[in-house]
């Protein structure tokens, strides 16, 4: 039996391996026709590997309900994804399924942690994936967006403030919200429409006096981020906007100036926050404090390395000495069980997307859809990157948490409504060069 799971192991590292290439090759194949035969490959790795994955977890534990919640996201997943491509013949096949396999894997190890969390997250899932069918359309219909750029951004000063007075503290920051017993993170959702304030502000090239009154407006959300003690977030809006800004100014003297005002940021939080030190202390020699602020990352370390390239086996491991294995930790579960070429996969997984939603935006031409899409996508890897560098000891954790595989109902909506956005610029990206093509025919055959 350990002979079989053991081989079952290496054909899901093989299986996602070559999902992996298949994300990349994609993008040299300009044929439709040859693109979709790739796509229809990933889907078969997929969907093999998420069966060989269950299998084994069902051999480990010989729980029921193991199979069943298979069986649901097994039918659900083969029906959004066809849904998904009738009502948007023009949408990304790509997103969509790096979508779906990140859910996989989350869901995966999630069952494996604890199948209650598995079963929350499924929810989660399905909600985010029906709700956001509509969000492509609307975005194709609705070209105004982009109007509202101030407003975007006093909403999401008003929703970070008001969390200063009636938010819930979790894990040491008080960025929650309880509404009936449930816990919500609005910060998730903030971020988008934060991404929308600047890519509208900015978009209409704004004079010196604009740049400066819109980078107070950015300020005060990373300061009340700040306030709240979540310094993760207050990181992943900075790096964010430092960024859109200096691409759309063309003027790099802000990157300057923005890495200088984040360095001085950082000594301050170092000095003003305790539980700033106390991570830091633990990033710089985390065995000096095993059994005190090192155990976190300590035991991540352990479990990364005990992994090895190929992992110990899928239910073979012990993620559970982790604490907050579930949501911030998750990337070193993956590599103890899975191993490290797993790892690395998912990561080009990840790379692959903002790949993808970097070309979309360089390739639409309305400024508020382009630097939205490009904010977005940078939102969302500097996300991947704090997650995986804190739990890989490459910087101090941050405490974010890693999008669509990490638990949690709030992160997992909020990435699958951002990729839901991007896919709509994408579908208006296609219908707006099929127009531009109809016209080019029509003016050949006029002449």
């Amino acid at each position: 039996m350990n002979t079989i799971a053991g081989l079952c192991g290496y054909i899901v590292v093989i299986l996602l391996a070559i999902y992996t290439l298949y994300c990349f090759t994609v993008f040299r194949r300009k044929d439709r026709e040859k693109q979709n035969k790739i796509f229809a490959k990933q889907k078969m790795c997929m969907f093999l590997m998420h069966f060989i994955c269950n299998v084994l977890l069902f051999v480990v534990d010989f729980d029921s309900r193991i199979i069943m919640l298979y069986g649901i996201e097994l039918i659900f997943f083969l029906c959004i994804m066809k849904l998904y491509e009738i009502i948007y013949r023009g949408l990304s096949k790509l997103v969509l399924n790096n979508i779906v396999l990140l859910s996989m894997v989350g869901l995966i190890m999630l069952k494996r942690i604890k199948v209650e969390y598995a079963a929350r997250q499924l929810v989660f899932i399905v909600a985010g994936l029906a709700v956001c069918l509509l969000v492509p359309l609307i975005i194709k219909k609705f070209r105004y967006f982009g109007r509202f750029g101030w407003q975007y951004g006093f909403i999401g000063i008003i929703i970070l403030g008001a969390l200063l007075v009636v938010g819930v503290e979790k894990y040491g920051a008080k960025n929650w919200l309880s509404i009936g017993g449930i816990l919500i993170q609005p910060l998730e959702f903030v971020k988008i429409i934060f991404v929308f304030a600047i890519a509208a502000l900015l978009a209409g090239r704004p004079s010196f006096k604009k740049i400066v009154a819109i980078t107070a407006m950015a300020a005060a959300h990373v300061l009340i981020l700040v306030l709240e003690k979540d310094l993760g977030g207050a990181l992943l809006y900075f790096l964010t906007y430092l960024v859109i800004l200096v691409v759309s100014t063309g003027n790099v003297l802000y990157l300057v100036a923005g890495l200088f005002a984040g360095g001085t940021a950082s000594v301050l939080a170092y000095r003003l926050f305790a539980h700033v030190r106390r991570r830091v202390l633990a990033w710089r020699d985390p065995w000096a404090n095993v059994d005190d602020a090192g155990y976190q990352i300590a035991h991540s370390l352990f479990a990364i390395g005990t992994g090895g390239w190929f992992g110990m086996g899928l239910g073979r491991g012990i993620p559970k000495i982790i604490p907050v294995v579930e949501s911030d930790y998750i990337f070193s579960a993956i590599c103890e069980e899975l191993g490290g070429i797993f790892g690395i996969c998912l990561i080009m997984v990840y790379v692959s997307c903002f790949i993808m939603v970097s070309n979309i935006s360089i390739k639409i031409d309305n400024l508020f859809y382009k630097f939205t899409a490009l904010g977005l996508g940078i939102m969302f890897m500097f996300q991947v990157f704090l997650s995986i560098g804190g739990v890989t000891k490459l910087i101090p954790s941050t405490g974010v948490t890693l999008p669509l595989i990490s638990y949690g109902g709030s992160s997992v909506i909020s990435t699958i409504l951002t990729f839901s956005i991007i896919q709509g610029m994408y579908v208006l990206y296609g219908s707006e060069v099929d127009k531009a093509d109809e016209a080019k025919e029509k003016a050949h055959e006029g002449e």
